[in-house]
């Protein structure tokens, strides 16, 4: 059986533990929101420049009159 109290005291360190891990946490949500930010803007910004831009293939087949 485990004794839960000894384990969330961390040997007596849980002052210091706790708070890194709530850091820890902090930082890598913070990232992720960041990250999946960036990507949803990145994509945007490439769908808005392929619709500004034509394909090269298209181009090619308007270009020889196809």
């Amino acid at each position: 059986m485990m004794d839960w109290q000894a384990f969330f005291d961390m040997g007596g360190y849980a002052r210091f533990v706790w708070p890194a891990y709530g850091v820890a946490a902090l930082v890598l949500t913070g990232l992720l929101i960041w990250s999946l930010g960036e990507y949803r803007r990145v994509k945007r910004d490439l769908a808005a420049r392929e619709q500004a831009m034509p394909s090269r293939k298209r181009a090619r087949k308007q270009a020889r009159g196809s």
